[in-house]
């Protein structure tokens, strides 16, 4: 069984408890997001244990290989001193050897494979892991934001902001009684506080206005002055 598959069991029987309770779309689109990369690690892990186990079976390979030369050696031994029993033996012993090399290195391609499935497989789960990611963020920002609408929507259409603001606005007007009621004292006893201030600016306006009025034209006749006692 493929990762995919196995994992879209996982997937799907845990979506449909949550489905059956009714859950969060969002809390969905993270279990998925849970589960694959749980799967990676799941997988990666067997990698690595894949490939330990190869090189292993790549000693024992080179090992079964020695002992074949070993063997055909010492039955090249055994014919040279004349005893053609121990020659057979030994090379009885080669092939019991090779045949090991044999059986090792049909072991040595059935992990190859699966290490190269594993790899492809991986490559191919965290793209998909990448782009759930991408999409669950782009998932969390749009909620956001329509959740955020929502409530201010809500609020502008809430009868407690217009009975609040009906208050405030009823306030207002008890306010304003108040003022009008304090500048009714005012009334028939002359000027009121504010006019007799701003009555003493505008005299000082018209004081200023008047010295630099004075300046300007005195200015001229202290200069024809100053012109005749020079000329004397």
């Amino acid at each position: 069984m493929g990762i995919f598959s196995r994992m879209g069991d996982i997937i799907n029987s845990n979506l449909n408890a949550m489905i059956d309770k009714a859950e969060d779309p969002e809390k969905i689109a993270r279990l998925i997001i849970q589960e694959m990369e749980d799967t990676l690690v799941e997988v990666r892990t067997d990698a690595a244990r894949n490939i330990a186990e190869r090189k292993e079976l790549s000693r024992k390979a080179d090992d079964y290989s020695a002992r074949a030369s070993d063997w055909e050696a010492k039955a090249e031994l055994a014919l040279n001193k004349g005893r053609e029993d121990l020659a057979r033996g030994a090379l009885s012993a080669k092939q019991q050897s090779e045949q090991m090399v044999d059986v090792v290195e049909r072991e040595i391609a059935v992990l190859d494979e699966a290490v190269a499935k594993a790899d492809e497989d991986l490559g191919k789960l965290q793209t998909k892991l990448n782009e759930a990611k991408a999409k669950h963020k782009a998932l969390s920002m749009r909620s956001s934001v329509a959740k955020g609408q929502i409530k201010m929507r809500t609020m502008v259409r809430d009868t407690k902001v217009e009975d609040a603001l009906s208050r405030y606005e009823r306030m207002e007007r008890k306010v304003d009684d108040l003022e009008a009621h304090v500048e009714s004292f005012d009334l028939g006893t002359g000027d009121s506080l504010e006019s007799q201030f701003a009555e003493l600016e505008a005299n000082d306006a018209v004081e200023d206005e008047l010295a630099a009025l004075k300046a300007r034209i005195n200015k001229p006749k202290a200069a024809n002055g100053g012109s005749k006692k020079k000329a004397g």
